[in-house]
């Protein structure tokens, strides 16, 4: 990251993730699309990893690559289903020195797990591989198969149709979020909200009955 701060043809941008899941910004799609428009050809998002963010973020990028540990014996049981599902490639970092061994069974037990996931639609095989960035081993071979995935998908048209439905996605989203944001906003429903939450404190109603009674304010805001 030091380097490529350094590079004149890079911009580097933390976003702020407020009370976003995972820590992925809200803003986080906008900025894509402003880097794309600035000439960027590249962009790459990192997440916290935390499995909130890698949801959010699979639903912005072309190319979806998992970054994971050696020495970690038992993560393949740690790590949730969808996000290995959700991978387009595994990429093994630390894959030197004392740790080179248990990275090379981490790429075996990935690469028997993905076999029990059904075909992507795009057409491409997921893959695991091993990485160093110690001694910078591994990258190139990373990058080539970003490349060549993004060759496949646009070969076959799905990169347009993926995009297509990501921008569907984030059209719904962004209207959901906004009538949640002025729904949550209005003063009648912020003192209805606290009066129905110690109502059921108190049991005197249920979140349910509680819910449909401010839900109904929204007809009179």
């Amino acid at each position: 990251m030091e380097t490529l701060a350094k590079d004149e043809n890079a911009y580097i941008r933390p976003s702020a993730s407020g009370d976003s899941l995972g820590g992925v910004a809200r803003k986080t799609r906008e900025t894509i699309i402003l880097c794309e428009a600035a000439g960027f050809d590249v962009i790459l998002i990192e997440t916290v990893g935390v499995g909130q963010s890698e949801i959010a973020v699979h639903s912005m990028v072309d190319f979806f690559l998992l970054l994971k540990l050696a020495g970690a014996g038992d993560e393949l049981q740690g790590i949730k289903r969808g996000i290995i599902e959700m991978a387009d490639a595994i990429a093994i970092n630390k894959a030197d020195g004392n740790t080179l061994e248990a990275a090379k069974l981490a790429k075996v037990e990935f690469n028997r797990a993905l076999h029990l996931y059904p075909q992507k639609t795009s057409g491409w095989t997921p893959k695991v591989t091993l990485c160093s960035a110690l001694k910078n081993e591994g990258i190139i071979e990373i990058w080539e198969m970003i490349s060549e995935y993004i060759k496949l998908a646009k070969g076959t048209s799905y990169f347009d149709k993926r995009r297509h439905k990501q921008n569907t996605y984030w059209l719904h989203k962004t209207i959901e979020n906004r009538l949640k944001s002025d729904f949550f906003n209005q003063p009648k429903v912020k003192v209805a909200l606290q009066e129905q939450l110690k109502r059921i404190e108190n049991n005197e109603t249920t979140p349910f009955a509680a819910a449909e009674y401010i839900l109904s304010l929204n007809k009179t805001l």
